[in-house]
């Protein structure tokens, strides 16, 4: 991600960010807060998913972004 969004970027956004679990073809990403989380989904979840699917080998379909309060 970090080369996809440049540096100052990716310390913003993705710092601490916490790619917990796909369950079916949802991806949950958790980030620091809501207000990141929504520039994240907004910007990024397409880059998410395609980058995803590759590594996993699974299809992602859904790349659902939270803020950490969420983790369960």
């Amino acid at each position: 991600m970090a080369l996809m969004v440049g540096a100052g970027t990716f310390d913003r956004l993705f710092v601490g960010v916490h790619f917990d679990e796909l369950d079916g073809d949802i991806l949950f990403v958790y980030v620091r807060d809501e207000e990141i989380a929504a520039e994240v989904e907004d910007k990024f979840s397409l880059h998410i998913q395609i980058t995803a699917s590759e590594i996993l080998k699974r299809e992602v379909n859904i790349v659902m972004i939270l803020p950490k309060q969420f983790v369960h």
